[in-house]
């Protein structure tokens, strides 16, 4: 599985979400997932499995596949549940120490 999180230049927000997410996954308990940031101009459909964007760029970014928009990048319960909810949708397991509220 491959996450990328993407922002208009693929610097700054998205480094701070790619970190975030690495960091909910620690705290899910799920591993076997690669993450890496991207800017929007270099992301084509297919290039990852689950795609990560700020409310700004959702329109830009809704025809590259299962792409999760989050209102805050660094809300780690928003991050954490939306995360989840996507990893189950790909039919990963989230151990149960790893369910949010």
């Amino acid at each position: 599985m491959k996450i990328l999180t993407v922002c208009s230049t693929g610097l700054g927000s998205s480094f701070i979400t790619q970190l975030n997410i690495d960091k909910a996954l620690k705290e899910l308990g799920v591993t076997g997932v690669e993450t890496d940031h991207s800017d929007l101009g270099s992301v084509n459909k297919g290039d990852a499995d689950l795609i990560f964007v700020g409310r700004d760029i959702a329109d830009a970014a809704k025809d590259l596949g299962d792409v999760v928009v989050l209102n805050s990048l660094i809300d780690m319960n928003e991050i954490k549940e939306k995360l989840a909810e996507a990893l189950k949708r790909h039919g990963m397991d989230v151990p149960q120490g790893g369910q949010t509220a």
